[in-house]
């Protein structure tokens, strides 16, 4: 009888976790055209509710603070316009969060009875929101032809910044979610992060306001980096970009994903029994 030997390699069970990832990418697929499919169902005008929603925040916004507080635009680029621009990743990043945070629990069943790895769950949802993002920028494309506003090259760049919103989204959103699973307090608070983060980040106003003192210390907020970073590549030059903010924003958003994955997968293995 032939004797089995088994070695045992350290960080090996790391390695074949990311590998497992890749093997389970048709459940990733499977995931996310489902919540895709069930997140407008039922409702009266489906996914409209992606347009709408990026559209009325940017008419309150416009007329809040170009209107009354008079704040000014980036250069002579419309104000509803730099106020948009700004709402495509802030939508991305708050969806993706709110979404993620609940995606655990919401798929309980799943978790507690299949094995694979969990991290493929809030990362679809994030997908979810994405297309939701892609869906906006529809509109953008309507309003920079109705403002008569032809970017730049600086629009070649604009994939690049789309790649720092899912970073800074994905961090953020798989601590929050190894949280939620086990202090469900936590669903409750973060509608509220979500919408104290949408007046504190430049979305509805320009980050040059913001004195040149504080300015790093306000990138230190990702969403900061990111949301000048789309400005920059939709407005062009009338949008300059502060480098050193960019740094820190970017510094930050690729702490927090190695923060976050680092404490989703400490929680991992607890999960099946928690929820």
């Amino acid at each position: 009888m032939m004797q089995q030997i088994v070695v045992i390699e350290p960080g090996r069970q790391e390695r074949n976790y990311w590998i497992d990832l890749w093997r389970y990418r048709e459940l990733f697929q499977v995931l996310a055209w489902r919540d895709l499919s069930v997140r407008y169902k039922q409702t009266v005008i489906g996914i409209a509710w992606a347009l709408i929603r990026p559209f009325l925040t940017m008419i309150v916004f416009t007329v809040i603070f170009s209107r009354l507080a008079r704040l000014p635009s980036d250069g002579t680029a419309p104000y509803a316009l730099m106020v948009f621009a700004g709402m495509l990743p802030w939508s991305f990043f708050s969806t993706g969060l709110t979404e993620a945070s609940n995606s655990l629990i919401n798929n309980s069943n799943l978790i507690s009875k299949v094995y694979f790895p969990r991290l493929i769950v809030p990362t679809a949802t994030i997908m979810v929101a994405f297309v939701d993002f892609l869906i906006s920028f529809g509109i953008m494309v309507l309003l920079m032809g109705w403002y008569h506003f032809v970017p730049d090259w600086h629009i070649l760049l604009l994939p690049g910044f789309v790649l720092f919103a899912f970073i800074a989204s994905i961090g953020p959103s798989l601590w929050i979610t190894a949280l939620n699973v086990k202090y469900r307090d936590f669903r409750f608070i973060i509608p509220f992060i979500a919408q104290f983060g949408l007046y504190v980040s430049p979305v509805g106003f320009s980050s040059s306001i913001v004195p040149e003192q504080w300015r790093i210390f306000y990138a230190l907020n990702p969403m900061v980096g990111v949301i000048d970073g789309f400005r920059w590549c939709i407005l062009g030059g009338q949008s300059p970009l502060y480098l050193r903010g960019l740094a820190v924003s970017a510094s930050v958003a690729i702490f927090f994903l190695w923060f976050g994955i680092r404490r989703f997968r400490r929680t991992e293995k607890s999960f099946a029994d928690l929820i």
